[in-house]
């Protein structure tokens, strides 16, 4: 298991780093750095974990999450392309508090939930982001601050319900990592708290204080929300049937499965399938 503090290597003489990712999978298990990130998903779907957050994931995001604040991106293993992604990650303090720079310092401040920006409003500053993994230096330096800039006048929404501004426990950060795992391989069939519990070696009293404390919500009703933006991502994505969908993502029961797709996607099944199709 990796452990939940990723190691960034910046240091005095470099600041800030920017890379390409294309590999079959976001390999990054569920970490924090002491680093900020910005992250552009080129290519891949699946799910992203944002602090407390869950939920889905496309082509053309743009996230924002300050240091310290828990995530990862979990690509569908159904996907047949790559996962590609551009990220540009940097170390606090990098840019003067001057007034002229109060609306970049007050969106860093609100990332410590993770920003969703809008698609349409950042279109015109992607392609200077793709930009940024071939630069260096002071080159990179005014790219990155001209990006943020334009960005701290673009629309956004927090991702996460609670803000995370202090570095996690090694030890709890690992247990979430294994638990994102489990429940990545496990979704589609009956997971049951002892085996999480297990896992982790708690009791499964304990495991339940824990996991609602870090992710704000019990742990039946995290997996709840895991199954079912599977299940969105595939009603778009494959010809199956609901029923056989509800089944391939861990239901037993067609209505219960109704039930809470209504609940997390404010309509039926296939209501959100003929909305997102023709979209």
């Amino acid at each position: 298991m990796e452990p939940v503090l990723e190691p960034i290597h910046l240091d005095e003489k470099r600041t800030i780093t920017s890379f390409f990712h294309s590999k079959k999978d976001f390999e990054t298990p569920w970490h924090f750095h002491p680093q900020h990130e910005l992250t552009y998903i080129e290519e891949s779907v699946g799910t992203k974990f944002v602090g407390d957050y869950v939920g889905p994931y496309q082509p053309g995001e743009l996230v924002l999450l300050r240091s310290n604040l828990p995530h990862c991106w979990k690509n569908n293993t159904q996907q047949r392309g790559l996962s590609k992604s551009i990220v540009i990650q940097w170390n606090l303090g990098v840019f003067p508090k001057v007034p002229e720079l109060a609306s970049l310092f007050q969106m860093l401040r609100t990332s410590s939930k993770g920003l969703l920006f809008n698609k349409k409003e950042t279109a015109s500053l992607i392609p200077r982001l793709k930009k940024c993994p071939e630069l260096e230096a002071h080159d990179l330096y005014i790219e990155l601050l001209t990006i943020l800039v334009k960005l701290s006048s673009c629309s956004y929404k927090t991702l996460s319900s609670a803000s995370f501004v202090e570095d996690l426990p090694s030890e709890y950060g690992s247990r979430m990592a294994q638990i994102h795992d489990f429940v990545g391989l496990n979704y589609n069939r009956k997971i049951y708290l002892k085996e999480l519990a297990d896992l982790v070696n708690m009791s499964e009293q304990s495991f339940s204080r824990f996991f609602t404390k870090m992710m704000g919500r019990p742990f039946f009703t995290f997996l709840n929300e895991y199954r079912i933006n599977i299940s969105a991502r595939m009603l778009l994505d494959t010809h199956d049937s609901v029923s056989h969908i509800a089944f391939a993502c861990g239901y037993e029961t067609l209505p219960f499965f109704h039930r809470q797709f209504k609940k997390f996607m404010g309509s039926s099944p296939l209501a959100y399938q003929r909305k997102y199709a023709k979209a």
